[in-house]
């Protein structure tokens, strides 16, 4: 790993974590109590993964012809599987605590995925766990607690889901660095969708039921976004280790915040100011690591 493919992991972060934040605020549309037609989080999920495949799979088709089979055909189905179970549970987690609380609040939750990312990529992945990459994990799970006080805080029960969320998705995001070195980005999405369908086929099977008018486009909306988001974040892990390129994840949470302020009228306080604050940091203490001489890719 060098210093370009650093730079270039952080780039395609910039993209995911716009996507990121588009992906949540048209799931709270698509499911929130204010919309006149409200989506359940399976029904949600389900058609994402319906509309997530059509789309990756003419992308495949676009862009590799005769030789999409190539592209779809995998032999570490059972590693693809790990990843998407874990991944299927973190978003159902994610989009539930959307529709309960304060977007700043989920992304905050959500930033001890780097935490669970560096115990899960040390077990798997055998990443060092350097003396700056410590720092960093330990100022973003600082900036965390200080945002949630828990102790000083009630923290509902919803708060809990998006913790379970957070550490499915680290296993999520380890499992796809793993298969980064082994597959495609484009056969990582397709499987992503493939697989998960069926799962959200399960949880819709007795409840379904067709978006009405108004909620086809944040149902669309929210398709796309994650799609989006899931590609530059594979093609991030692809160029970087795990643990740098998921520290810069915590620059999410100033803008979702701002989102929030500005579409829900959802406040901002000093702690939240002071916990991104204190992530931020971290997140440049990490940036500075020295590459290490193993390539990633």
């Amino acid at each position: 790993m060098n210093g370009l493919n650093v730079r270039r992991s952080a780039l395609w972060m910039v993209g995911a974590i716009i996507a990121f934040s588009l992906t949540a605020i048209a799931g709270r549309e698509a499911t929130g109590l204010l919309s006149q037609n409200p989506l359940t989080i399976s029904q949600l999920v389900f058609f994402r993964n319906i509309i997530g495949l059509v789309l990756v799979t003419s992308l495949i088709l676009l862009r590799h012809g005769r030789q999409s089979r190539e592209i779809i055909t995998s032999k570490n189905l059972s590693l693809h599987f790990g990843r998407n179970f874990s991944h299927f549970c973190g978003q159902w987690c994610w989009f539930y605590g959307l529709a309960l609380l304060p977007l700043a609040h989920v992304f905050a939750i959500e930033f001890t995925v780097p935490i669970w990312t560096a115990v899960f990529a040390s077990l798997i992945l055998a990443e060092s766990l350097t003396l700056k990459r410590t720092i960093a994990i330990i100022m973003g799970f600082a900036g965390v607690l200080i945002i949630l006080r828990p102790g000083v805080v009630d923290i509902e029960w919803a708060s809990w889901v998006v913790l379970v969320s957070a550490i499915a998705y680290a296993l999520a995001h380890t499992l796809t660095k793993r298969l980064s070195g082994l597959d495609s980005t484009l056969t990582i999405l397709f499987y992503m969708h493939v697989m998960q369908l069926p799962m959200a086929l399960l949880l819709v099977a007795f409840d379904f039921a067709w978006p009405q008018s108004d909620a086809w486009m944040w149902v669309v909306l929210t398709a796309v976004a994650a799609l989006s988001a899931h590609f530059c974040m594979a093609k991030a892990l692809s160029l970087a280790d795990a643990m740098i390129v998921m520290p810069m994840d915590f620059l999410r949470l100033p803008l979702i915040a701002v989102a929030g302020y500005v579409l829900y009228q959802e406040s901002i306080d000093v702690f939240l100011l002071l916990g991104a604050g204190i992530m931020l940091l971290g997140n440049m203490l990490a940036l500075r690591e020295k590459p290490a001489g193993k390539s990633c890719t």
